[in-house]
């Protein structure tokens, strides 16, 4: 391995053990994933003349360049293409996210989410485990994995006060957000790259994958409920801070929630109609609940001086969550673009013959390291004349690549939301949440595989 791939792959390394031993080390994990995003895409620039033959590059970058030295072309072209371009797919997540989170945040400053917190009225443990888990799994088919875990989260906060009462609730909103996700073609960015490549069919994949899926969280679900059994879970205060709704008519919260809700489900449809990436969606959604919201409010001097405007609400969004997202997907990006990744992907079917297994240890590769990556290297090795629509290869790809992040904390983007959202540590996740996962992970792909066995 070149000594340029070999510095990425562990400054990649050192960073995630800075970012999983946050506490120990006081150094903010925000800190630490902006640091390797950027170290790991510096090194790989610096080492491209290395790594890139700069005859090989298109003629009209080579004719935009005339006289520029082959080192200089190569740190170029990783400079201003494959930078740029990755930077592209990172910024539309972000967008999608800023979009989403606003959006929620606007619901829960109108007091809209008491429409559905006032109708649970359990203070069980075990029995708000299995609501909240069931309502997370069918939302995220129809929403997608991230923005679920954004909105029941935010509800989660409106049930529970005490903080590791709700972080056990935000383990298994991760799991379920990500087993919904992975039976529906927009659940997952995996499994809507698969269903565009047409690797996989929308009734192809329900069909095949929804009763893993559910297997999926009914066994994290079935062993946390067990052990929480007897545990009563405190409602918060109205005046905590946490839960935050300013005055307001009920009129004006129920159509606040009603059009948060409708935009959030209307971004898989304008997708779908315009094939335009999901930010725009989302981002039209957020005007559209603006444009309702200036509406409702004919004095808007007083709407920010009592913090209901949309520019009020702008400042509360959780930027530090948004910062380390960019980080981890900087540093992930760095992994795809040097050809990690490919090589990982490539070492893995040298080593293992049958490609159901190398599927299965991806779905755990993809708990380390984004599984979109993993997914496109996996997409590249095979083709559809040998594996075509809806072959169990590609369903139960979508099913690894999907569930098999859940095992750990960072290996999602819901887990990277739940981490950020209420400041989970890894080793926690890893010891309560993490081994949860991998059961239903491992049950479910058993529930692929039963008729083959039987």
């Amino acid at each position: 391995m070149p000594l340029a791939l070999g510095l990425v792959a562990l400054v990649f390394v050192v960073g995630y053990v800075f970012i999983i031993l946050e506490h120990n080390t006081g150094i903010d994990k925000v800190a630490a994933a902006l640091l390797t995003g950027v170290l790991c895409w510096t090194i790989y620039t610096l080492g491209a003349p290395q790594l890139l033959n700069a005859d090989l590059l298109p003629p009209e970058f080579l004719a935009a360049h005339p006289g520029e030295p082959s080192e200089t072309l190569a740190r170029i072209w990783v400079g201003e293409h494959q930078l740029l371009e990755r930077f592209g797919e990172i910024a539309s997540i972000l967008f999608f996210l800023l979009g989403a989170m606003t959006i929620v945040e606007m619901v829960d400053t109108y007091g809209g989410f008491s429409i559905i917190t006032d109708r649970i009225k359990s203070r069980g443990m075990p029995s708000l485990l299995w609501i909240i888990g069931m309502v997370t799994f069918f939302l995220s088919a129809a929403l997608d994995n991230l923005t679920t875990t954004i909105v029941m989260i935010s509800l989660a906060r409106k049930l529970v006060r005490e903080h590791d009462d709700r972080i056990l609730i935000a383990g298994i909103i991760v799991i379920a957000a990500n087993a919904g996700g992975a039976w529906s073609p927009i659940g997952d960015v995996t499994t809507t790259m698969l269903w565009i490549g047409g690797q996989i069919s929308s009734s192809g994949i329900i069909r095949s994958m929804f009763l893993p899926s559910l297997v999926c969280i009914v066994v994290p679900l079935a062993i946390l409920s067990a052990q929480t059994r007897g545990r009563i879970v405190a409602s918060p205060d109205p005046d905590d801070g946490e839960a935050r709704a300013f005055q307001t008519s009920a009129r004006h919260r129920n159509i606040m929630f009603w059009a948060g809700m409708l935009g959030l489900l209307f971004v898989p449809v304008f997708k779908t109609v315009t094939h335009l990436p999901p930010f725009m969606g989302m981002l039209f959604s957020l005007g559209v609940v603006w444009v309702i919201s200036e509406i409702l409010h004919d004095d808007r001097d007083a709407a920010i001086e009592s913090g209901m405007h949309v520019l009020k609400v702008l400042r509360r969004i959780d930027t530090p969550s948004v910062l380390f997202f960019l980080g981890i997907l900087m540093a992930v990006s760095a992994l795809e673009a040097s050809g990690l990744l490919r090589l990982a992907a490539d070492w893995l079917g040298a080593v293992f013959s049958q490609i159901h297994v190398i599927v299965f240890l991806i779905g755990l590769l993809s708990a380390i390291v984004d599984n979109v990556p993993l997914v496109a290297a996996v997409m590249g090795m095979y083709d559809l004349g040998t594996h075509p629509t809806d072959d169990l290869v590609w369903t139960y790809l979508a099913f690894a690549a999907g569930t098999g992040g859940s095992c750990l904390i960072i290996g999602s983007a819901a887990g990277v939301a739940a981490m950020g959202m209420e400041r989970i540590n890894f080793f926690w996740y890893m010891r309560r949440i993490g081994l949860l996962a991998l059961a239903g992970y491992v049950a479910g792909t058993a529930v692929v595989f039963l008729p083959d066995l039987l």
